[in-house]
Protein backbone atom coordinates (compact mmCIF):
# COMPACT_ATOMS: atom_id res chain seq x y z
CA UNK A 1 0.00 0.00 0.00
CA UNK A 2 2.75 2.34 1.00
CA UNK A 3 4.11 1.72 -2.61
CA UNK A 4 0.68 2.70 -4.16
CA UNK A 5 0.10 5.56 -2.33
CA UNK A 6 4.26 6.81 -3.23
CA UNK A 7 3.63 6.26 -7.07
CA UNK A 8 0.33 8.52 -7.06
CA UNK A 9 2.29 11.34 -5.65
CA UNK A 10 3.02 14.14 -8.63
CA UNK A 11 7.47 14.17 -9.13
CA UNK A 12 6.97 17.97 -9.03
CA UNK A 13 6.09 17.56 -5.41
CA UNK A 14 8.88 14.78 -4.41
CA UNK A 15 11.81 17.66 -6.24
CA UNK A 16 10.11 20.51 -4.32
CA UNK A 17 10.48 17.82 -0.95
CA UNK A 18 14.09 17.27 -2.46
CA UNK A 19 15.24 20.53 -2.99
CA UNK A 20 14.09 22.17 0.74
CA UNK A 21 16.36 19.25 1.97
CA UNK A 22 18.91 20.94 0.26
CA UNK A 23 20.78 23.35 2.94
CA UNK A 24 20.59 27.47 2.09
CA UNK A 25 24.71 27.34 2.62
CA UNK A 26 24.66 25.05 -0.76
CA UNK A 27 22.52 27.42 -3.17
CA UNK A 28 24.28 30.22 -2.26
CA UNK A 29 27.67 28.18 -3.37
CA UNK A 30 25.81 27.34 -6.07
CA UNK A 31 24.56 31.00 -7.14
CA UNK A 32 28.55 31.93 -6.74
CA UNK A 33 30.01 29.69 -9.09
CA UNK A 34 27.31 30.61 -12.22
CA UNK A 35 28.32 34.25 -11.10
CA UNK A 36 31.70 33.40 -11.89
CA UNK A 37 31.85 31.22 -14.54
CA UNK A 38 29.33 34.23 -16.24
CA UNK A 39 31.85 37.03 -15.20
CA UNK A 40 34.95 34.73 -16.29
CA UNK A 41 33.32 35.00 -19.83
CA UNK A 42 31.89 38.58 -19.56
CA UNK A 43 35.29 40.16 -18.50
CA UNK A 44 37.82 37.67 -20.48
CA UNK A 45 39.39 36.36 -17.75
CA UNK A 46 42.67 34.46 -19.00
CA UNK A 47 43.66 32.87 -15.63
CA UNK A 48 43.05 29.28 -16.05
CA UNK A 49 44.73 29.72 -19.83
CA UNK A 50 47.89 31.40 -18.17
CA UNK A 51 47.76 28.77 -15.48
CA UNK A 52 47.79 26.07 -18.05
CA UNK A 53 51.15 27.90 -19.98
CA UNK A 54 52.77 27.60 -16.55
CA UNK A 55 52.38 31.52 -15.99
CA UNK A 56 54.63 31.74 -18.63
CA UNK A 57 52.86 33.77 -20.94
CA UNK A 58 51.95 33.79 -24.68
CA UNK A 59 54.54 34.42 -27.30
CA UNK A 60 54.36 38.07 -29.37
CA UNK A 61 53.44 37.98 -32.92
CA UNK A 62 55.71 39.57 -35.40
CA UNK A 63 54.31 40.50 -39.36
CA UNK A 64 56.84 41.43 -41.74
CA UNK A 65 57.57 41.41 -44.95
CA UNK A 66 60.30 38.87 -45.38
CA UNK A 67 63.05 41.51 -47.51
CA UNK A 68 61.90 43.67 -44.02
CA UNK A 69 65.49 45.67 -43.39
CA UNK A 70 63.39 46.75 -40.63
CA UNK A 71 63.58 43.44 -38.91
CA UNK A 72 66.95 42.36 -40.13
CA UNK A 73 68.69 45.25 -38.64
CA UNK A 74 66.67 46.37 -35.71
CA UNK A 75 63.64 44.22 -34.39
CA UNK A 76 65.91 40.86 -34.82
CA UNK A 77 67.92 42.16 -31.95
CA UNK A 78 65.11 43.32 -29.39
CA UNK A 79 64.83 40.24 -27.45
CA UNK A 80 61.42 41.30 -25.73
CA UNK A 81 59.69 41.13 -29.05
CA UNK A 82 60.89 37.71 -29.04
CA UNK A 83 59.67 36.62 -26.02
CA UNK A 84 55.98 36.45 -24.72
CA UNK A 85 54.05 38.54 -22.60
CA UNK A 86 52.04 37.59 -19.23
CA UNK A 87 50.29 39.97 -17.86
CA UNK A 88 49.69 40.49 -14.30
CA UNK A 89 48.06 37.71 -12.73
CA UNK A 90 45.83 39.81 -10.80
CA UNK A 91 44.82 41.71 -13.42
CA UNK A 92 44.35 38.85 -16.09
CA UNK A 93 41.88 40.57 -17.78
CA UNK A 94 41.92 43.31 -20.66
CA UNK A 95 39.23 44.77 -19.14
CA UNK A 96 40.41 44.78 -15.73
CA UNK A 97 43.79 46.16 -16.88
CA UNK A 98 42.45 49.00 -19.08
CA UNK A 99 40.06 49.78 -15.85
CA UNK A 100 43.16 49.91 -13.53
CA UNK A 101 44.76 50.94 -16.11
CA UNK A 102 42.07 54.26 -15.87
CA UNK A 103 41.88 54.82 -11.79
CA UNK A 104 44.70 53.41 -10.70
CA UNK A 105 48.15 53.63 -13.17
CA UNK A 106 50.43 53.99 -10.22
CA UNK A 107 52.69 56.51 -12.62
CA UNK A 108 55.53 57.79 -11.79
CA UNK A 109 56.22 61.49 -10.96
CA UNK A 110 57.31 63.54 -14.54
CA UNK A 111 58.21 67.88 -13.60
CA UNK A 112 57.66 68.43 -17.37
CA UNK A 113 58.88 71.69 -18.55
CA UNK A 114 56.14 73.59 -20.82
CA UNK A 115 56.79 75.26 -24.04
CA UNK A 116 53.86 77.09 -25.68
CA UNK A 117 53.73 76.57 -29.55
CA UNK A 118 51.60 78.72 -31.85
CA UNK A 119 50.78 77.47 -34.82
CA UNK A 120 49.90 79.69 -38.00
CA UNK A 121 45.92 79.59 -37.72
CA UNK A 122 46.21 81.26 -33.93
CA UNK A 123 46.07 77.68 -32.13
CA UNK A 124 47.65 76.95 -29.09
CA UNK A 125 49.74 73.90 -28.35
CA UNK A 126 51.39 72.49 -25.10
CA UNK A 127 54.70 71.16 -25.59
CA UNK A 128 55.61 69.44 -22.18
CA UNK A 129 59.13 68.63 -22.14
CA UNK A 130 60.92 66.07 -20.05
CA UNK A 131 64.95 65.37 -20.17
CA UNK A 132 67.22 63.04 -18.76
CA UNK A 133 68.43 65.65 -16.08
CA UNK A 134 64.41 65.94 -15.29
CA UNK A 135 64.48 62.95 -13.93
CA UNK A 136 68.16 62.41 -11.92
CA UNK A 137 68.37 65.75 -10.53
CA UNK A 138 66.25 67.05 -8.23
CA UNK A 139 63.83 69.88 -9.43
CA UNK A 140 66.06 72.62 -8.01
CA UNK A 141 69.31 71.57 -10.25
CA UNK A 142 66.85 70.71 -13.15
CA UNK A 143 68.49 71.08 -16.80
CA UNK A 144 67.04 74.52 -17.90
CA UNK A 145 65.99 73.50 -21.55
CA UNK A 146 67.50 71.62 -24.69
CA UNK A 147 70.02 73.77 -26.58
CA UNK A 148 69.45 74.00 -30.40
CA UNK A 149 72.54 72.50 -31.11
CA UNK A 150 71.95 69.37 -28.98
CA UNK A 151 72.24 66.22 -30.61
CA UNK A 152 70.72 63.48 -28.35
CA UNK A 153 67.52 62.34 -29.51
CA UNK A 154 64.36 63.80 -29.01
CA UNK A 155 61.10 61.71 -28.95
CA UNK A 156 57.49 63.29 -29.71
CA UNK A 157 54.84 61.45 -27.88
CA UNK A 158 51.13 61.96 -29.21
CA UNK A 159 48.71 61.01 -26.53
CA UNK A 160 45.51 59.28 -27.26
CA UNK A 161 41.32 60.46 -26.79
CA UNK A 162 41.34 62.78 -24.24
CA UNK A 163 44.63 62.25 -23.01
CA UNK A 164 47.38 64.12 -22.22
CA UNK A 165 50.92 64.53 -20.79
CA UNK A 166 49.40 63.71 -17.07
CA UNK A 167 47.85 60.69 -18.35
CA UNK A 168 49.45 57.54 -16.46
CA UNK A 169 50.36 55.61 -19.23
CA UNK A 170 51.49 58.88 -20.91
CA UNK A 171 54.15 59.55 -17.40
CA UNK A 172 54.99 55.68 -18.01
CA UNK A 173 56.18 56.13 -21.30
CA UNK A 174 57.93 59.75 -20.66
CA UNK A 175 59.90 58.57 -17.84
CA UNK A 176 60.98 55.43 -19.22
CA UNK A 177 62.50 57.57 -22.35
CA UNK A 178 63.91 60.76 -20.45
CA UNK A 179 65.37 57.79 -17.73
CA UNK A 180 67.22 56.55 -20.66
CA UNK A 181 68.63 59.60 -22.14
CA UNK A 182 65.95 60.51 -24.43
CA UNK A 183 64.48 64.20 -24.51
CA UNK A 184 60.83 63.19 -24.18
CA UNK A 185 58.17 66.31 -25.47
CA UNK A 186 54.60 65.48 -25.29
CA UNK A 187 52.53 67.39 -27.89
CA UNK A 188 49.26 67.92 -26.59
CA UNK A 189 45.98 68.18 -28.16
CA UNK A 190 44.65 71.39 -28.67
CA UNK A 191 42.32 72.22 -25.41
CA UNK A 192 44.01 69.85 -23.35
CA UNK A 193 46.59 69.80 -21.07
CA UNK A 194 45.65 73.11 -19.56
CA UNK A 195 45.86 75.24 -22.19
CA UNK A 196 42.81 76.87 -23.65
CA UNK A 197 41.36 76.64 -27.11
CA UNK A 198 42.34 80.23 -29.24
CA UNK A 199 41.21 79.71 -32.69
CA UNK A 200 38.25 77.85 -34.53
CA UNK A 201 40.35 74.51 -34.71
CA UNK A 202 39.85 71.61 -32.85
CA UNK A 203 41.94 68.43 -32.95
CA UNK A 204 40.46 64.97 -34.19
CA UNK A 205 41.32 61.48 -34.91
CA UNK A 206 42.13 62.44 -38.57
CA UNK A 207 43.81 65.83 -37.80
CA UNK A 208 47.71 65.68 -38.94
CA UNK A 209 48.53 69.18 -39.12
CA UNK A 210 49.43 69.80 -35.55
CA UNK A 211 51.73 66.67 -35.68
CA UNK A 212 53.15 68.14 -38.66
CA UNK A 213 53.65 71.69 -37.52
CA UNK A 214 55.11 70.59 -34.28
CA UNK A 215 57.75 67.85 -35.76
CA UNK A 216 58.72 70.71 -38.20
CA UNK A 217 58.93 73.35 -35.26
CA UNK A 218 61.30 70.75 -33.65
CA UNK A 219 63.02 69.95 -36.80
CA UNK A 220 64.00 73.70 -37.23
CA UNK A 221 64.79 74.21 -32.96
CA UNK A 222 66.77 71.53 -32.87
CA UNK A 223 68.50 70.59 -36.75
CA UNK A 224 70.52 68.14 -35.38
CA UNK A 225 68.76 65.87 -33.02
CA UNK A 226 67.25 62.94 -34.62
CA UNK A 227 63.58 63.31 -34.14
CA UNK A 228 61.40 59.80 -33.24
CA UNK A 229 57.78 59.69 -32.72
CA UNK A 230 55.26 57.65 -30.52
CA UNK A 231 51.60 57.67 -31.21
CA UNK A 232 49.37 56.24 -28.65
CA UNK A 233 45.57 54.92 -29.46
CA UNK A 234 44.09 57.74 -31.67
CA UNK A 235 47.54 59.37 -31.41
CA UNK A 236 48.68 56.49 -33.29
CA UNK A 237 46.16 56.67 -35.82
CA UNK A 238 47.39 60.13 -36.75
CA UNK A 239 50.55 59.44 -36.63
CA UNK A 240 50.32 56.57 -39.11
CA UNK A 241 48.23 58.91 -41.31
CA UNK A 242 50.76 61.68 -41.06
CA UNK A 243 53.76 59.33 -42.45
CA UNK A 244 51.59 57.91 -45.00
CA UNK A 245 50.78 61.32 -46.59
CA UNK A 246 54.18 62.70 -46.03
CA UNK A 247 56.27 59.68 -47.45
CA UNK A 248 60.05 60.71 -47.62
CA UNK A 249 59.27 64.17 -47.06
CA UNK A 250 59.24 63.92 -43.30
CA UNK A 251 62.37 64.61 -40.27
CA UNK A 252 61.06 61.81 -38.52
CA UNK A 253 63.99 58.78 -38.53
CA UNK A 254 62.07 56.46 -36.00
CA UNK A 255 58.50 55.67 -35.51
CA UNK A 256 56.13 53.24 -33.19
CA UNK A 257 52.48 53.50 -33.41
CA UNK A 258 50.82 51.73 -29.86
CA UNK A 259 47.12 50.29 -29.94
CA UNK A 260 45.60 52.12 -33.06
CA UNK A 261 42.07 51.45 -34.05
CA UNK A 262 42.98 51.49 -37.40
CA UNK A 263 39.75 51.40 -39.49
CA UNK A 264 37.39 53.79 -37.39
CA UNK A 265 34.58 52.57 -38.92
CA UNK A 266 34.96 49.34 -37.86
CA UNK A 267 35.84 50.26 -35.01
CA UNK A 268 32.25 52.19 -34.38
CA UNK A 269 30.94 49.18 -35.51
CA UNK A 270 32.83 46.98 -32.67
CA UNK A 271 32.00 49.39 -29.44
CA UNK A 272 28.75 48.79 -29.76
CA UNK A 273 28.18 44.85 -30.46
CA UNK A 274 28.50 43.84 -26.65
CA UNK A 275 27.64 44.89 -23.74
CA UNK A 276 30.91 45.40 -22.32
CA UNK A 277 31.61 47.34 -25.20
CA UNK A 278 29.22 50.04 -24.29
CA UNK A 279 30.54 50.64 -21.46
CA UNK A 280 33.58 51.52 -23.16
CA UNK A 281 31.55 54.22 -25.30
CA UNK A 282 29.85 55.84 -22.91
CA UNK A 283 32.91 56.46 -20.68
CA UNK A 284 35.04 58.01 -24.01
CA UNK A 285 31.49 60.09 -24.41
CA UNK A 286 31.71 61.55 -21.47
CA UNK A 287 35.43 62.38 -21.16
CA UNK A 288 34.45 64.08 -24.94
CA UNK A 289 31.90 65.56 -23.47
CA UNK A 290 33.77 66.90 -20.18
CA UNK A 291 35.96 68.28 -22.98
CA UNK A 292 33.82 69.95 -25.27
CA UNK A 293 32.50 71.83 -21.68
CA UNK A 294 35.90 73.22 -20.83
CA UNK A 295 35.55 74.81 -24.57
CA UNK A 296 31.72 75.33 -24.39
CA UNK A 297 32.13 79.02 -25.84
CA UNK A 298 33.54 78.23 -29.04
CA UNK A 299 31.52 74.78 -29.68
CA UNK A 300 28.32 76.22 -29.14
CA UNK A 301 29.24 78.62 -31.52
CA UNK A 302 30.64 76.56 -34.04
CA UNK A 303 28.84 72.97 -33.53
CA UNK A 304 25.10 72.10 -32.41
CA UNK A 305 25.26 72.71 -28.38
CA UNK A 306 22.00 70.76 -27.53
CA UNK A 307 23.35 67.73 -29.74
CA UNK A 308 26.59 67.62 -27.77
CA UNK A 309 25.16 68.00 -24.59
CA UNK A 310 22.64 65.14 -24.90
CA UNK A 311 25.30 62.64 -26.75
CA UNK A 312 25.26 59.17 -25.12
CA UNK A 313 27.89 57.51 -27.91
CA UNK A 314 31.03 58.39 -29.55
CA UNK A 315 29.19 58.57 -32.83
CA UNK A 316 26.72 61.27 -31.02
CA UNK A 317 29.69 63.47 -29.95
CA UNK A 318 30.66 62.88 -34.01
CA UNK A 319 27.51 63.55 -35.41
CA UNK A 320 27.15 66.83 -33.77
CA UNK A 321 30.41 68.06 -33.32
CA UNK A 322 33.10 66.75 -35.00
CA UNK A 323 31.34 65.66 -38.68
CA UNK A 324 30.12 69.52 -38.31
CA UNK A 325 33.64 71.29 -37.71
CA UNK A 326 34.64 69.27 -40.68
CA UNK A 327 32.38 70.37 -43.14
CA UNK A 328 31.43 66.15 -43.79
CA UNK A 329 28.13 65.22 -44.81
CA UNK A 330 27.76 61.84 -42.76
CA UNK A 331 29.73 60.47 -39.88
CA UNK A 332 30.78 57.74 -41.86
CA UNK A 333 32.41 59.71 -44.35
CA UNK A 334 34.38 60.91 -41.43
CA UNK A 335 35.69 57.85 -40.72
CA UNK A 336 36.65 56.54 -43.62
CA UNK A 337 38.79 59.61 -44.41
CA UNK A 338 39.85 59.89 -40.86
CA UNK A 339 41.51 56.07 -41.02
CA UNK A 340 44.88 55.67 -41.21
CA UNK A 341 44.78 52.14 -42.91
CA UNK A 342 44.49 53.68 -46.26
CA UNK A 343 47.96 55.21 -45.88
CA UNK A 344 50.14 52.24 -44.44
CA UNK A 345 51.76 51.58 -47.92
CA UNK A 346 53.10 55.14 -47.98
CA UNK A 347 54.91 55.44 -44.86
CA UNK A 348 58.96 55.31 -45.91
CA UNK A 349 60.21 55.49 -42.31
CA UNK A 350 60.94 52.78 -39.88
CA UNK A 351 57.26 51.92 -38.52
CA UNK A 352 56.81 49.13 -35.18
CA UNK A 353 53.28 48.85 -34.74
CA UNK A 354 51.81 47.00 -31.35
CA UNK A 355 48.12 45.77 -31.23
CA UNK A 356 46.22 43.87 -28.40
CA UNK A 357 44.43 41.04 -29.98
CA UNK A 358 41.78 41.47 -26.51
CA UNK A 359 41.91 44.95 -26.70
CA UNK A 360 38.52 46.43 -25.51
CA UNK A 361 38.51 49.22 -27.66
CA UNK A 362 40.46 48.63 -30.71
CA UNK A 363 39.25 45.52 -32.33
CA UNK A 364 41.60 42.81 -33.98
CA UNK A 365 39.26 42.76 -36.76
CA UNK A 366 40.78 46.31 -38.17
CA UNK A 367 44.49 45.47 -37.89
CA UNK A 368 45.70 46.03 -41.38
CA UNK A 369 47.74 42.43 -41.44
CA UNK A 370 48.32 42.07 -45.19
CA UNK A 371 49.04 46.17 -45.27
CA UNK A 372 51.78 46.18 -43.32
CA UNK A 373 52.99 43.02 -44.72
CA UNK A 374 53.58 44.73 -47.60
CA UNK A 375 55.71 47.52 -46.40
CA UNK A 376 59.01 46.82 -45.68
CA UNK A 377 59.04 49.66 -43.39
CA UNK A 378 56.79 48.27 -41.25
CA UNK A 379 57.05 45.24 -38.46
CA UNK A 380 53.47 44.32 -36.52
CA UNK A 381 53.90 42.87 -33.06
CA UNK A 382 50.72 41.32 -31.57
CA UNK A 383 50.19 39.73 -28.25
CA UNK A 384 47.24 37.57 -27.20
CA UNK A 385 46.75 39.90 -23.94
CA UNK A 386 47.27 43.29 -22.89
CA UNK A 387 44.10 45.39 -23.21
CA UNK A 388 44.16 48.95 -23.94
CA UNK A 389 47.50 50.64 -23.30
CA UNK A 390 47.49 48.64 -20.73
CA UNK A 391 50.17 45.73 -20.63
CA UNK A 392 50.78 45.60 -16.67
CA UNK A 393 53.36 43.09 -15.97
CA UNK A 394 54.78 41.52 -12.98
CA UNK A 395 53.36 40.77 -9.42
CA UNK A 396 53.39 44.51 -8.63
CA UNK A 397 51.94 45.87 -11.86
CA UNK A 398 54.55 48.61 -11.74
CA UNK A 399 55.77 48.38 -14.99
CA UNK A 400 53.97 48.32 -18.64
CA UNK A 401 55.20 45.72 -21.43
CA UNK A 402 54.67 47.78 -24.26
CA UNK A 403 56.76 50.67 -22.89
CA UNK A 404 59.79 48.26 -22.08
CA UNK A 405 59.59 46.90 -25.99
CA UNK A 406 59.29 50.24 -27.30
CA UNK A 407 62.62 51.57 -25.29
CA UNK A 408 64.17 48.60 -26.46
CA UNK A 409 63.10 48.97 -29.78
CA UNK A 410 64.42 52.41 -30.56
CA UNK A 411 67.51 52.05 -28.78
CA UNK A 412 68.30 49.34 -31.27
CA UNK A 413 66.82 51.74 -34.11
CA UNK A 414 68.97 54.69 -32.83
CA UNK A 415 72.75 52.33 -33.06
CA UNK A 416 71.37 50.83 -36.25
CA UNK A 417 72.57 51.53 -39.92
CA UNK A 418 69.13 52.49 -40.82
CA UNK A 419 69.03 55.87 -39.14
CA UNK A 420 72.68 57.16 -41.07
CA UNK A 421 71.06 55.81 -44.23
CA UNK A 422 67.63 57.59 -43.55
CA UNK A 423 69.51 61.07 -43.11
CA UNK A 424 71.74 59.55 -46.60
CA UNK A 425 68.67 59.54 -48.42
CA UNK A 426 67.03 62.57 -46.66
CA UNK A 427 69.92 64.80 -47.11
CA UNK A 428 69.99 63.94 -50.79
CA UNK A 429 66.07 64.67 -51.57
CA UNK A 430 66.94 68.43 -49.94
CA UNK A 431 69.17 68.59 -53.02
CA UNK A 432 66.91 67.21 -55.39
CA UNK A 433 66.50 70.18 -57.71
CA UNK A 434 70.30 71.68 -57.29
CA UNK A 435 71.63 68.01 -58.32
CA UNK A 436 68.83 66.08 -60.22
CA UNK A 437 71.56 63.56 -61.69
CA UNK A 438 72.40 62.12 -58.26
CA UNK A 439 69.04 61.97 -56.82
CA UNK A 440 67.14 60.34 -59.65
CA UNK A 441 70.48 57.53 -60.23
CA UNK A 442 69.65 57.13 -56.46
CA UNK A 443 66.05 56.21 -56.47
CA UNK A 444 66.60 53.97 -59.77
CA UNK A 445 69.23 51.00 -60.68
CA UNK A 446 68.81 51.67 -64.32
CA UNK A 447 69.78 54.69 -66.22
CA UNK A 448 69.02 55.97 -70.06
CA UNK A 449 70.80 58.72 -72.17
CA UNK A 450 68.35 61.05 -73.32
CA UNK A 451 68.87 62.55 -76.68
CA UNK A 452 70.75 65.80 -75.53
CA UNK A 453 73.55 63.06 -73.80
CA UNK A 454 71.91 63.58 -70.07
CA UNK A 455 71.95 60.47 -68.24
CA UNK A 456 68.98 59.67 -66.01
CA UNK A 457 67.23 57.06 -64.07
CA UNK A 458 64.22 54.93 -64.92
CA UNK A 459 62.68 52.29 -63.22
CA UNK A 460 60.00 49.43 -64.27
CA UNK A 461 57.15 51.43 -62.20
CA UNK A 462 54.06 53.39 -63.24
CA UNK A 463 55.39 56.82 -64.46
CA UNK A 464 52.86 58.39 -62.20
CA UNK A 465 54.21 56.68 -59.22
CA UNK A 466 57.49 58.46 -59.91
CA UNK A 467 55.77 61.65 -60.71
CA UNK A 468 54.24 61.88 -57.35
CA UNK A 469 57.14 60.75 -55.68
CA UNK A 470 59.02 63.26 -57.20
CA UNK A 471 56.25 65.57 -56.29
CA UNK A 472 56.85 64.59 -52.53
CA UNK A 473 60.17 65.00 -52.42
CA UNK A 474 60.20 68.77 -53.68
CA UNK A 475 57.34 69.60 -51.26
CA UNK A 476 59.81 69.34 -48.60
CA UNK A 477 60.45 72.67 -49.39
CA UNK A 478 57.23 74.28 -48.91
CA UNK A 479 57.19 75.89 -45.07
CA UNK A 480 53.83 77.81 -46.07
CA UNK A 481 51.72 74.56 -44.63
CA UNK A 482 49.31 75.02 -47.82
CA UNK A 483 46.86 71.35 -48.79
CA UNK A 484 48.73 68.69 -50.01
CA UNK A 485 47.01 69.45 -53.54
CA UNK A 486 48.17 72.80 -53.98
CA UNK A 487 51.44 71.97 -52.67
CA UNK A 488 51.83 69.23 -55.89
CA UNK A 489 50.24 71.48 -58.29
CA UNK A 490 52.83 74.32 -57.18
CA UNK A 491 56.11 71.46 -57.45
CA UNK A 492 55.04 70.44 -60.65
CA UNK A 493 55.45 73.50 -61.85
CA UNK A 494 58.59 74.01 -60.26
CA UNK A 495 59.52 70.54 -62.32
CA UNK A 496 58.47 71.45 -65.61
CA UNK A 497 60.46 75.12 -65.14
CA UNK A 498 63.60 73.01 -63.82
CA UNK A 499 63.12 70.66 -67.39
CA UNK A 500 63.26 73.70 -69.44
CA UNK A 501 66.05 75.19 -68.04
CA UNK A 502 68.67 72.35 -68.51
CA UNK A 503 70.82 74.03 -71.65
CA UNK A 504 71.01 72.32 -74.65
CA UNK A 505 74.28 70.19 -75.76
CA UNK A 506 76.37 71.76 -78.31
CA UNK A 507 78.21 69.81 -81.34
CA UNK A 508 81.20 69.37 -79.92
CA UNK A 509 82.57 66.21 -78.88
CA UNK A 510 84.25 67.36 -76.03
CA UNK A 511 80.87 68.81 -74.84
CA UNK A 512 79.49 65.33 -75.15
CA UNK A 513 81.43 63.94 -73.03
CA UNK A 514 80.86 66.57 -70.64
CA UNK A 515 77.25 65.10 -68.69
CA UNK A 516 79.10 61.41 -68.72
CA UNK A 517 81.84 62.54 -66.81
CA UNK A 518 79.99 64.25 -64.67
CA UNK A 519 77.69 61.39 -64.13
CA UNK A 520 80.26 59.04 -63.54
CA UNK A 521 82.37 61.40 -60.66
CA UNK A 522 78.81 61.33 -58.72
CA UNK A 523 79.03 57.93 -59.00
CA UNK A 524 82.79 57.72 -57.55
CA UNK A 525 81.36 57.53 -54.12
CA UNK A 526 79.24 54.34 -54.95
CA UNK A 527 80.24 50.63 -54.70
CA UNK A 528 82.26 49.66 -57.20
CA UNK A 529 79.88 47.23 -58.97
CA UNK A 530 77.44 50.07 -59.39
CA UNK A 531 80.16 52.52 -60.73
CA UNK A 532 80.89 49.80 -63.23
CA UNK A 533 77.67 48.75 -64.57
CA UNK A 534 76.45 52.53 -65.16
CA UNK A 535 79.83 53.45 -66.48
CA UNK A 536 79.38 50.35 -69.02
CA UNK A 537 75.86 51.50 -69.51
CA UNK A 538 77.11 55.08 -70.32
CA UNK A 539 80.00 54.06 -72.78
CA UNK A 540 77.28 51.49 -74.51
CA UNK A 541 74.33 53.92 -75.21
CA UNK A 542 77.08 56.58 -76.42
CA UNK A 543 78.22 54.87 -79.16
CA UNK A 544 76.30 56.21 -81.47
CA UNK A 545 77.30 59.66 -80.85
CA UNK A 546 80.69 57.86 -81.62
CA UNK A 547 80.22 56.18 -84.75
CA UNK A 548 78.55 59.84 -85.91
CA UNK A 549 81.51 61.62 -84.64
CA UNK A 550 84.67 59.62 -85.45
CA UNK A 551 83.94 59.90 -89.71
CA UNK A 552 84.24 63.67 -89.50
CA UNK A 553 87.65 63.41 -86.89
CA UNK A 554 89.53 60.91 -89.23
CA UNK A 555 88.10 62.16 -92.58
CA UNK A 556 89.65 66.10 -91.25
CA UNK A 557 93.19 64.05 -90.42
CA UNK A 558 93.31 62.58 -93.79
CA UNK A 559 92.48 66.04 -95.69
CA UNK A 560 95.46 67.80 -93.60
CA UNK A 561 97.86 64.85 -94.74
CA UNK A 562 96.62 64.59 -98.37
CA UNK A 563 96.98 68.25 -98.60
CA UNK A 564 100.97 67.40 -96.66
CA UNK A 565 102.00 65.27 -99.05
CA UNK A 566 100.67 66.39 -102.76
CA UNK A 567 103.42 69.38 -103.07
CA UNK A 568 105.90 66.51 -102.79
CA UNK A 569 104.39 64.55 -105.68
Amino acid sequence: MDCIELSLESPYELLLKAAFLIPISHYFLGFLFLLCVFLYNFVEIHFFQDLFTAFRGQPVTLTFNSSCELYQEVVSKCKILHGRYLSTPWLCSPHIQTAFLQFFGRAPVCNYRRQIFHTSDGGTIALDWLTNADVKKPVVERFDGVHSDDKGPIMVVIPGLTSDSDSAYIKHLAFKMAKSGWNVVVSNHRGLGGVSITSDCFYNAGWTEDARKVIDHLHTQYPQAPLFVIGTSIGANVLVKYLGEEGVNTAIVGAAAICSPWDLLIGDRFIKRRLVQRFYDRALTIGLKDYAKLHQTTWSRLADWEGIAKSRSIRDFDHHATRVLANLETVDTYYRKASCTSYIGNVMVPLLCISSLDDPVCTREAIPWDECRANKNIVLATTHHGGHLAYFEGITAKSSWWVRAVEEYFRALKSSSLIHRENVCRFMQNTTVDRPLESSIDQAPYVNVREDGMITAFSNEPSGEVGSQQNEQLAEDDNAGDSVRGVNATVQQETNATTQLDPAPKADFDAMMVPVKRCLNQLSQRSKISMWVLAYAAIITTLPILGSALPLFFKKKLRNIFSLSSPKR
